[in-house]
């Protein structure tokens, strides 16, 4: 009974074991270097959530009973899970057609770079001023951003549907293409002009471009409310829609898929053309709310965290929203807890890899099966029978 009660519940079970396998191995880490992990969890999720002990004594602080709430904490922390959304959802669409995507970082910046050269349209002189609608600009921007990604993500989709290209490999290669290309763009026909600038990026955006922080001081945009629209549009897509339908048809077995009438070739070069528009979006709604051009290093490691942020959601919308939520907490909580109990913020990377090696382990033992059932197909005399047979009647 206790088999078949975990069993049903073990999409949900298994992110949840994932993370407190995480914490204790962070824990005992913690403890055998002399730290106290319950000081620093608290730490760490007061630097998550904002809340602190104590009574509110500034601006942007609400008094909650005896504590209070830190508005710029938690603004912070949600700014650190905008970008995640992206990633994860980039890194989800992908996979549910059966492609993991790692180019998510390539793309993001493709698209980051996009994004910085149409928002300066429209700027007056050397100053930051705008000419454009905001609506408009902010719109043109976005699209920018998304088409940039979009085309980059095309290419492995290709390589992929025409030539068998493994797009682990094809998007990897991508990413230092692009990562190589935009910093040379921006330190020459891209590069700020402005008098006395040495720095590698791009002039500053119009204004009319850029979306505003919702706390002073903050890094919490539009870009939140944007991702989590994108979120709700890209589930009901894969779930309700014809092209989702063939898009998770294809995960599941692309031969198969195809047998049916699936245009596998081109499911595959439309879900990367999707996966690649959603993380260019990742890198416009960066360059817009928070760096206001292209700077080196604008996509951190967002498409690499992507992956994790999928795989622990289990590939679905609401399974990305909490598993950015959770990582993005993670990372932002880990400052504060290094400013107030000294222990250091890597440790927070010990808990993320804990997860991704706890939840990536289903991905792998569903390839091991997949591989191992395939041999034994092809070593099933009626099962080649019958495979002979139906490509002589295909023929």
């Amino acid at each position: 009974m206790i088999r078949d009660w975990i069993a049903r519940r073990w999409n949900v079970l298994r992110p949840l074991a994932g993370i407190l396998s995480g914490l204790i191995v962070a824990a005992c880490v913690m403890r055998l270097t002399g730290f106290q992990p319950l000081a620093a969890y608290a730490a760490l999720w007061s630097g998550a959530s904002g809340l602190e002990y104590g009574a509110a004594s500034g601006e942007g602080q609400i008094a909650l009973g005896s504590g209070h709430l830190n508005t710029f904490l938690l603004a912070q922390s949600l700014s650190a899970v905008t970008p995640l959304i992206f990633t994860g959802l980039a890194v989800a669409v992908g996979l549910r057609a059966g492609l993991f995507n790692v180019g998510a970082q390539g793309q993001m910046t493709m698209g980051a770079l996009a994004a910085a050269a149409v928002g300066v349209i429209g700027r007056t002189g050397l100053s930051d001023a705008g000419t454009l609608n905001p609506a408009l600009h902010v719109g043109l921007v976005l699209v920018a951003g998304a088409a940039a990604g979009a085309i980059w993500g095309i290419v492995p989709g290709i390589l992929k549907a025409a030539r068998g290209v493994h797009e682990v490999i094809s998007t990897i290669m991508l990413n230092f293409i692009a990562l190589d290309a935009v910093q040379y763009l921006v330190t020459h026909s891209l590069k700020d002009d402005a008098p006395g600038n040495q720095a590698a990026q791009s002039p500053i955006m119009a204004s009319t471009s850029w979306l505003w922080p919702y706390v002073n001081g903050s890094n919490l945009t539009a870009g939140l409310p944007i991702a989590l629209a994108l979120l709700l549009i890209v589930s009901f897509m894969i779930k309700r829609t014809s092209l989702g339908y063939q898009i998770r048809a294809v995960g599941l077995g692309a031969d198969a898929a195809g047998a049916n009438g699936v245009p596998v070739a081109r499911v595959l070069v439309t879900s990367m053309a999707i996966s690649g528009a959603i993380s260019g979006i990742a890198g416009a709604v960066q360059v817009m709310g928070i760096h206001h051009r292209y700077v080196a290093g604008v996509a951190g490691s967002f498409g690499f965290d992507g992956i994790a942020v999928a795989l622990l959601g289990n590939l679905s919308g609401i399974g990305v929203l909490l598993g950015a939520v959770f990582f993005g907490a993670l990372a932002s909580g880990a400052l504060y807890m290094q400013t107030n109990t000294n222990v250091p913020a890597p440790v927070s990377e010990i808990v993320q890899a804990a997860v991704i090696i706890f939840t990536g382990a289903k991905y792998t033992i569903a390839a091991r099966t997949k591989n191992i059932t395939t041999a034994k197909d092809d070593q099933d005399p009626g099962i080649v029978e019958g495979r002979t047979l139906a490509e002589g009647a295909a023929g």
